[in-house]
C-alpha cells in the first residue's frame, strides 16, 4: 500500500486570490491572441456569435463544477482526486492518462505561438502563404526560440507556484492594456458600432450553413475556453483554497469572456479582411488599422508576454498531475517525488519541458479537435464525480456549490456534453472529417486501460 505525501508549504511560498486569478487566466485565455483565423473561418457573425453563445453552453458549467469540486477537495492532482474518491482507482488512472494525453500537445502549441509573434519582428520566420516552412534554417531558427522559451518558463516555476502566480499577474496586465487601447481605437470611430451590429447580422444572414460552419469554427472555439479543471491540479499550493478557488474561478471566468468577445467586436469594426484575420498576421496589423504601427508593435509585444505566460502557466498544472498519479503508483515512482522547500515535483516538471521541447518542432494541424474530444471524455468524468460525491458525501463541506439543486447539477452536465457530441459528430461525418481524429483518441482510450491492468498488477504484486 503507497503512502501519499501530502506537500505543506509555508503560507508565504503559497498563492493568495489575485496570484491565483492571474494563474487561472494564463491557464484559460491569455487574451484573444490564436482567435484571429476564427473570423477568416466562419467569418465575422459566426465568429462572433460563437464566441458569445460558447461559454454559456461550455465554459460556464465547467467553471461551475470546478468551483464546487476544488473548494470541496483541494488536493494536489486536483480532478484525478475527485475522480478516485468518488469513482475508484480505475477511472481516476483514465482521468488522468487521457488529460495527460492532451496536455503533452497542448503544452507545445504555445512556444510555437510565441514564435508565431516573433515573426513579426523578423519576417524571415514567417510561414509562407501554406502555412508551410521555407527552409531547414527557417525550422531550426524557430525550434530554438521556442526551446528558449521553454527553459525560461522551467526556471520560473523551478521556484514554485508563488513565482508562476506573480509573474502571470504582472503579465497579465500587459496583455489586456494593450486589447483596451484597440477597442478605445476601434469603438470610437463615427458609425463603428452600428457597423459592427450591420456586419454581423448581414453574415449571419448570409454565412454559410450551420453543419459547415460549426465544423469549421467549433474546436477552435471550445479549445480558446477549455482548461478550467486544470487550474485544480495545485490546489495543494493555494493559501485558503476552499474560499479563493471560487472567487478566483467567477472572476477569471468573466474576464476571459470579456477577453475574447470585446476584442472580436473591435477588430471586425477595423477590418473583415480575411487575410488579416489569419495566424500569420492577426492582432498586431489589426492594430496597426486601427491607430497606426505603434498598436501594432504593442499588440505583439503583449503577444509575446502572453505566449509565455501562457506555457508558463499550463507548466504549473501540467507538471503536478503525474506527480499525483505516480504518488499512487500508477507512474514510475521518480516523478512522485517533490522539493521540501518549494513543493515542486522538478522531475516530472523537467520530463513535461522535455515532451515540450520535442513537440514544438511539429505541425500541430487538426489536433485542436483530438484536444478537445480527449478534453471532454476527461470532463465526463470529472462530471459524474461531482453527481456521485453530491449522492454519496452530502456532508461534505462546499463553500461554492452548483446552484438549482439537482436540476443545476443536469444542466451543468449535459450542456458541456452536448458541445462535445456536436463537435465529435461533425468533425466525422464534415467536408474536412478526418477518421484518423477518432482513431487516435481510440487509441488513447485502450492505453489507458492497458495501464490500469498492467501497473495493478506490480501495486499489488
Amino acid at each position: 500500500m503507497l503512502t501519499r505525501r501530502a506537500i505543506h508549504l509555508p503560507r508565504s511560498r503559497r498563492l493568495n486570490l489575485f496570484p491565483l486569478i492571474g494563474v487561472i487566466f494564463f491557464i484559460v485565455c491569455g487574451g484573444a491572441y490564436g482567435l484571429e483565423p476564427l473570423v477568416s473561418s466562419v467569418g465575422p457573425g459566426w465568429a462572433v456569435l460563437l464566441v458569445l453563445v460558447t461559454p454559456l453552453f461550455w465554459s460556464v458549467p465547467i467553471a461551475f463544477m470546478v468551483a464546487e469540486l476544488a473548494g470541496a477537495m483541494p488536493a494536489e492532482g486536483g480532478y484525478y482526486v475527485w475522480v478516485r474518491t468518488a469513482m475508484g482507482k480505475f477511472w481516476a488512472v483514465q482521468e488522468g492518462w487521457w488529460t495527460i494525453c492532451y496536455m503533452v500537445v497542448d503544452l507545445a502549441v504555445y512556444p510555437v505561438l510565441f514564435v508565431n509573434y516573433v515573426a513579426f519582428f523578423v519576417p524571415g520566420l514567417q510561414l509562407d502563404e501554406s502555412g508551410a516552412l521555407g527552409s531547414f534554417r527557417v525550422w531550426l531558427a524557430r525550434w530554438l526560440i521556442a526551446v528558449g522559451v521553454i527553459v525560461i518558463a522551467l526556471a520560473i516555476n523551478w521556484r514554485g507556484a508563488r513565482w508562476v502566480g506573480n509573474s502571470s499577474l504582472v503579465n497579465m496586465v500587459f496583455v489586456v492594456a494593450p486589447f483596451l487601447l484597440l477597442i478605445i481605437f476601434s469603438i470610437s470611430r463615427n458609425g463603428a458600432l452600428g457597423q459592427v451590429v450591420s456586419i454581423v447580422k448581414s453574415d449571419l444572414h448570409h454565412g454559410q450553413s450551420a453543419k459547415t460552419l460549426l465544423a469549421l469554427g467549433l474546436g477552435t472555439v471550445l479549445w480558446n475556453y477549455m482548461g478550467w479543471d486544470n487550474t485544480s491540479t495545485f490546489a495543494g499550493e493555494v493559501n485558503d483554497p476552499q474560499r479563493n478557488y471560487p472567487r478566483g474561478i467567477m472572476f477569471a471566468l468573466l474576464m476571459t469572456i470579456a477577453a475574447y468577445v470585446l476584442p472580436t467586436l473591435a477588430g471586425i469594426a477595423v477590418t473583415t479582411d480575411a487575410n488579416v484575420w489569419s495566424e500569420s498576421r492577426g492582432w498586431p496589423e489589426i492594430g496597426a488599422l486601427a491607430a497606426g504601427p505603434w498598436l501594432g508593435v504593442v499588440l505583439a509585444i503583449a503577444a509575446l508576454a502572453s505566449s509565455w505566460s501562457l506555457f508558463n502557466s499550463q507548466l504549473l498544472y501540467v507538471s503536478r498531475l503525474p506527480y499525483a498519479m505516480a504518488q499512487d503508483g500508477w507512474l514510475p515512482s521518480p516523478l512522485g517525488s517533490a522539493s521540501k522547500t518549494t513543493g515542486v515535483p522538478r522531475l516530472s516538471l523537467l520530463v513535461s519541458c522535455v515532451m515540450a521541447a520535442l513537440l514544438a518542432a511539429l505541425s500541430f494541424g487538426k489536433l485542436v479537435v483530438i484536444d478537445v474530444l480527449l478534453y471532454s471524455a476527461a470532463l465526463s468524468l470529472e462530471f459524474v464525480a461531482l453527481i456521485v460525491l453530491r449522492r454519496n458525501r452530502p456532508d461534505l463541506r462546499r463553500p461554492f456549490r452548483v446552484p438549482g439543486g439537482w436540476l443545476g447539477i443536469l444542466l451543468v452536465t449535459l450542456a458541456p456534453l452536448a458541445c462535445a457530441i456536436v463537435l465529435l459528430a461533425v468533425s466525422l461525418t464534415g467536408a474536412d472529417a478526418d477518421p484518423k481524429q477518432a482513431m487516435i483518441v481510440a487509441g488513447v482510450i485502450v492505453t489507458g486501460i492497458a495501464l490500469y491492468f498492467f501497473q495493478r498488477k506490480n501495486i499489488l504484486g
